[in-house]
């Protein structure tokens, strides 16, 4: 799957959609912002019809799916063109269904074992949940040190925000960071889509690699 506009910002916002009328001006708001990808979770209602309608307004826009905690969810995913699925926890009926589809699925490791069973199941790209509680970038450093020649690389979640996001880009194993401070619940509820854009454009500067 292709994932360019994320790899080349380092930067996924993880955004929470309460209302579907919020959908399509949160991701005009990104894509004006430079930021032409969303994470969704699916913790609202609205969440799966919010992807719909986001693909069909913006089909240049790559559409990801978090919160994945059920294998039967995937089908319908794939089917709606979603682009990359995320999950808090490595489970492997949820992998096992994605990789059936070919479906880019980023499964949640906080221990060695974990890492060491997405490994065991091909996987190279991690997240790295719960990023702060779990101990920080000093935690995923350690963490990932072991397998450094495996080639395998994290996207930290969790407590992440413009304060500590540097710490954890300048780990040569983070590819991206995730993050939820600019598309914040409770500006999404407001409509403080101006609030949002400048956000987003502050924490794509934070992202952006030196030269």
């Amino acid at each position: 799957m292709n994932l360019d506009s994320i790899n080349s910002t380092r930067l996924v916002p993880v955004a929470v959609i309460p209302e579907l009328k919020q959908a399509l001006p949160l991701a005009e708001t990104l894509m004006k912002a430079g930021l032409p990808h969303i994470e969704i979770t699916l913790r609202t209602e609205c969440a799966l019809e919010a992807m719909r309608t986001i693909r069909a307004e913006f089909p240049e826009m790559t559409v990801g799916a978090g919160t994945i905690i059920d294998p039967e969810t995937v089908p319908q995913l794939v089917e709606m063109g979603v682009a990359f699925g995320v999950s808090p926890g490595l489970n492997p009926a949820v992998v096992k269904r994605a990789q059936s589809l070919d479906f880019q699925m980023i499964p949640g490791v906080i221990t060695p074992g974990e890492v060491e069973r997405g490994l065991s199941m091909g996987l190279k790209l991690l997240k790295f949940f719960p990023a702060e509680a779990a101990g920080g970038a000093t935690m995923l450093k350690a963490l990932a040190g072991p397998y450094a020649h495996t080639g395998v690389t994290f996207v930290p979640t969790g407590g992440i925000n413009a304060g500590n996001a540097a710490a954890y880009l300048d780990l040569g194993v983070t590819a991206a960071i995730g993050g939820s401070w600019f598309v914040d619940r409770k500006l999404v509820e407001a409509g403080e889509f101006g609030k949002i854009l400048e956000l987003t454009k502050e924490a794509l500067n934070l992202t952006r690699r030196p030269g």
